[in-house]
């Protein structure tokens, strides 16, 4: 009798597969089987051409080496005129806190670029030149706090966070986890993972897996198939 114990839920997952793909051999079975049970959730982050082994594993491997999020330091000049509420997107000068909405102003981003390169607050240079550099925001929260209608006038300062991947600031690093799960996270099959060549996979991830694939764990696994009689012909098929 094989050492390899295949649960019920795991049983029933893997006679879907094959029933969907009735021509997948061998290595293809056992690496779906190997994904149903570690209950594993691949997936690509296309930027860094790198595959994790789930959402949470790629967050905390980019926090580790500070590739995720950066916290920053931004002026907020209260002006109601330029933000309001269905403003959905901010271009806000990082040396004045002056800002311009995308539905009032007809170019916001031209205006951006005019506005912090005169900034009499912008002491950066390039070549003599000023910088022209500026935050966008799409946070409903961060937006919020430059449309205060109670204090037109009154600047201060607010710890945010921008995201490394698209620069964008966010009010929490929640929200910068979150956009980045959503937007920049590709699940993967293992099978998929397997087969490709595009991506380099994470080190750990790439680590078990190969503790997984190797021949004595996959002869154990075909013998337990074999012990039920409604995978008989797929292990006929592949032992063929």
């Amino acid at each position: 009798m094989s050492s390899v114990v295949i649960n019920e839920e795991v049983k029933h997952s893997l006679q879907k597969f094959l029933r969907d793909n009735p021509e997948a051999g061998l290595i293809e079975t056992y690496l779906q089987y190997v994904q149903e049970k570690f209950d594993l959730h691949p997936v690509v982050l296309a930027k860094d051409k790198t595959i994790y082994q789930s959402a949470e594993d790629a967050v905390q491997k980019l926090e580790e080496q500070k590739k995720l999020w950066n916290e920053t330091e931004i002026k907020i000049f209260y002006d109601s005129q330029s933000v309001n509420d269905q403003t959905k997107k901010i271009y806000i000068c990082p040396f004045s806190g002056k800002v311009f909405g995308d539905n009032t102003n007809p170019n916001p981003q031209d205006a951006i670029y005019d506005w912090v390169a005169k900034c009499p607050e912008n002491k950066e240079r390039i070549g003599g030149l000023p910088v022209k550099r500026f935050y966008i925001s799409e946070d409903p929260e961060v937006i919020k706090g430059y449309a205060s209608k109670e204090k037109p006038l009154e600047e201060k300062t607010k710890i945010v966070f921008s995201s490394v991947i698209n620069g964008k600031l966010f009010n929490t690093k929640a929200s910068v986890i979150k956009d980045f799960k959503e937007n920049y996270l590709k699940d993967i099959s293992l099978i998929e993972v397997q087969a490709q060549n595009r991506f380099q996979i994470e080190e750990n991830f790439l680590g078990f897996i190969q503790k997984q694939v190797v021949e004595d764990k996959i002869r154990q696994f075909v013998e337990s198939l074999a012990e039920n009689s409604e995978f008989t012909s797929y292990v006929e098929q592949w032992l063929g």
